[in-house]
C-alpha cells in the first residue's frame, strides 16, 4: 500500500521489511527523529542501549556472526558516528555484513562545521564495503534496501547510511516491497578452473585441507566435511574458519600459523597439495610467504577474485561462492584413500600435543574447564591477546558461528559487545567472552548494559595484570623491556562489575573457577570471573614474525 511518511518512519518500515528484529544503538540530537520512531515500534523492533556507540558496533557485528543476517547499529552524528568507526573496520576485515545507520546535520548546515558535524560518509569509505549519504527522502527508501543487499551478497561487509536531520522529517510516498532474493555468486565459477582442480586432486599423494572464514560465511561447513571424507585429508583452519570443520573429528589437527599447531604447521609444510577454501592468507597464516607449503601445489578457492596470489602465489584458484564451488567439487571428485599420509599426521598430532602447565591457574585451564562445563555448546567471544589465541586451541567448535572473535583487525574491546548481540540473537545458549585485563578495559563499561537489558552473558577475565601478548614478543623478542606493558594497579574488577550491577567472584584456582562458573550458568545473571594467572604464561607454539611456519616453537624448544 503507497502511503505518505516521514523520512524516520521510512526507516523503521524499511528495517521491518528487511526482518531487523533488534538494533544496537545510542541516541543524539541528530537521530531524535529516528529514535521516537523507534519507541513507537518497540514491540516489533528491540532496541539496545549500549553504554557506547563502539560497544553497538561490536554487539550488532557478534549477532551477525552469531546469526548470518544482517546486525544493525545506530549513533548520532559527530562523536557518535565516529564511535562506530572502530566497529564498521573489525567487521569489514572480516567481511561481516553490518549496516550502520547515522544521523547528520541538515543538509543545508553540511560543510559549515556545524555542531556535531561529520563527513562520516569520508571517514568511512575505506572501512566499509560501500556507504551513503541520503540528501532527498525520495532516495531514503531504496538506498536503505541497496544497502543491507551489499552487505548480505558477495563477499559480505559493513554498509553506512547517514541521513541528514531534516531528510528524517520530510515526507514522500513510501511503498512496502519485498527484499530481494540473495543468490550465491556462481557466474564466476569457471569449467577450465574445476576441471584443474579435480586433477590437482585427483593426482595429490598428501592433501591437506585449509579452511577459512569463508566457509562460515556461505555456511558450506556440510560440504567441507564431505570433501575432506571423500579425498581423505587432513584438516586445519585459521582463526576465522572455526567450527566449519568439527574441532572433536579425528581428521582436524588444529589452527594453523603463528599460534598454530605443529601438527598443522608441518603438516602443510609436507602437503603436496594444499586446498585453500574461503582463506584470504593473512600474513598470521602464511608466515613466511617464500616458503609456505612450497613443496605443495596451491588450490584457492574464494569468492573474491581480489584475495588470489595477493598474498601467496597459487597453482590454480577458482572463483565463487564455497558452498556452490564445493558442491560441485563433490560431484565430480573420486573417492581416496591416503592411509600413509593419515598415518603421518596422526603421528605429528601425537608427537606434538597442545600443552600448558596444569600445576596453577592458567589461561588455557579456564578454557579447557569451560568446554567441559559447558559440554561444547557454548557461543564463544573474545578480544585479541594471549586469551583469544588459547581460546582458538583449546575449546573445540563443532559448528560454525560458535567462536566470534576479532581476526583481521585484533580488536581489543571487541568481545564483550559482541557477546551482548550474540545473547541477544540466542538467549536459550551459554554465551561467555574471554577476555585479558588489558583487553577488559577497553570497553568494560558494556557490563552496564548487560546489567541494564538483563542480558546474562558470563564475563570471563584472564587477569595476568600485564599486556600478554605484547610481553610475549617483549621477552622473546625486545630483550624483556617491557615498556608500558605492566598493569599492576589498584583497578578491581570485581568491585567494578558489582558496581555495575553484575554477579562477580575472583578465583586462584581451577576448582574455584569451575563453582564460579558453575553459579553464573545457574544465575542466569551477568556475571564476571576475574581469573588471577602468572604474568609470564605464554601461547605455545609460536612462529617468530616473518618466520616459516615449519619452524614454529614451543616452550621445550626453548
Amino acid at each position: 500500500m503507497r502511503q505518505m511518511l516521514n523520512g524516520s518512519e521510512i526507516v523503521i518500515e524499511c528495517l521491518k521489511e528487511q526482518g531487523v528484529d533488534t538494533v544496537f544503538g545510542y541516541p543524539g540530537g541528530a537521530i531524535l527523529n529516528i529514535y521516537d520512531e523507534l519507541y513507537k515500534h518497540s514491540d516489533e523492533i528491540h532496541h539496545i542501549l549500549t553504554s557506547h556507540e563502539q560497544g553497538a558496533s561490536h554487539a550488532a557485528d557478534g549477532y551477525a556472526r552469531a546469526t548470518g543476517r544482517v546486525g544493525v547499529c545506530m549513533a548520532t552524528s559527530g562523536p557518535g558516528a565516529t564511535n562506530l568507526v572502530t566497529g564498521l573496520a573489525t567487521a569489514y576485515m572480516d567481511s561481516i555484513p553490518v549496516v550502520a545507520i547515522t544521523a547528520n546535520v541538515g543538509v543545508s548546515l553540511l560543510g559549515k562545521d556545524s555542531f556535531q558535524e561529520i563527513d562520516i560518509k569520508g571517514v568511512t569509505m575505506p572501512i566499509t564495503k560501500h556507504n551513503y549519504i541520503v540528501k532527498d527522502v525520495e532516495n531514503l527508501a531504496d538506498t536503505i534496501r541497496d544497502a543491507f543487499r551489499i552487505a548480505r551478497t558477495g563477499r559480505k561487509g559493513p554498509v553506512l547510511i547517514d541521513i541528514p536531520k531534516d531528510v528524517t522529517a520530510a515526507t514522500t510516498y513510501y511503498e512496502s516491497r519485498e527484499p530481494e532474493k540473495v543468490y550465491p555468486v556462481c557466474e564466476t565459477i569457471q569449467e577450465k578452473d574445476l576441471k584443474e582442480a579435480v586433477d590437482m586432486i585427483a593426482q595429490a599423494e598428501r592433501p591437506f585441507i585449509l579452511v577459512g572464514g569463508g566457509c562460515t560465511l556461505s555456511d558450506a561447513a556440510d560440504e567441507v566435511r564431505e570433501l575432506a571424507a571423500r579425498i581423505d585429508a587432513p584438516v586445519c583452519d585459521t582463526l576465522m574458519g572455526k567450527g566449519s570443520f568439527p574441532g572433536t573429528d579425528s581428521r582436524y589437527t588444529g589452527m594453523i600459523g603463528m599460534h598454530g599447531t605443529k601438527a598443522s604447521n608441518i603438516g602443510v609444510s609436507e602437503s603436496d597439495l594444499l586446498i585453500a577454501i574461503g582463506c584470504r592468507f593473512s600474513d598470521r597464516v602464511y608466515g613466511n610467504a617464500d616458503t609456505f607449503a612450497r613443496d605443495a601445489k596451491i588450490l584457492q578457492i574464494d569468492i573474491d577474485p581480489a584475495e588470489v596470489n595477493k598474498n601467496v602465489l597459487v597453482d590454480t584458484s577458482i572463483i565463487g561462492d564455497v558452498k556452490a564451488v564445493l558442491t560441485i567439487l563433490n560431484r565430480r571428485i573420486a573417492e581416496a584413500d591416503h592411509p600413509e599420509w593419515m598415518a603421518r599426521i596422526a603421528e605429528l598430532k601425537d608427537k606434538y600435543p597442545l600443552t600448558y602447565h596444569q600445576d596453577q591457574l592458567s589461561g588455557p585451564g579456564v578454557v579447557e574447564s569451560v568446554y567441559k562445563l559447558t559440554g561444547g555448546d557454548a557461543i564463544i567471544t573474545t578480544e585479541v591477546g594471549q586469551h583469544q589465541m588459547w581460546a582458538a586451541q583449546f575449546y573445540k567448535y563443532d559448528r560454525p558461528r560458535q567462536f566470534l572473535t576479532s581476526g583481521g583487525l585484533g580488536t581489543m574491546g571487541y568481545g564483550l559487545g559482541a557477546s551482548i548481540g550474540a545473547k541477544t540473537a540466542f538467549p536459550d545458549k551459554v554465551v561467555v567472552n574471554i577476555a585479558g585485563d588489558g583487553c577488559f578495559r577497553m570497553n568494560m563499561n558494556e557490563i552496564a548494559t548487560a546489567t541494564r537489558s538483563e542480558i546474562p552473558v558470563i564475563q570471563v577475565v584472564i587477569n595476568n595484570h600485564v599486556l600478554g601478548m605484547v610481553r610475549q614478543w617483549q621477552t622473546l623478542f625486545y630483550g624483556e623491556r617491557y615498556s608500558a606493558t605492566t598493569l599492576f594497579d589498584k583497578v578491581d574488577f570485581v568491585k567494578l562489575a558489582e558496581a555495575m550491577g553484575a554477579k562477580a567472584k575472583r578465583v586462584t584456582s581451577i576448582e574455584e573457577f569451575e563453582a564460579a562458573f558453575k553459579e553464573a550458568v545457574e544465575l542466569k545473571e551477568p556475571y564476571l570471573i576475574d581469573c588471577m594467572i602468572d604474568s609470564d604464561e605464554k601461547v605455545w607454539p609460536m612462529v617468530a614474525p616473518g618466520g616459516s611456519i615449519s619452524e614454529a616453537f614451543s616452550e621445550e624448544d626453548l
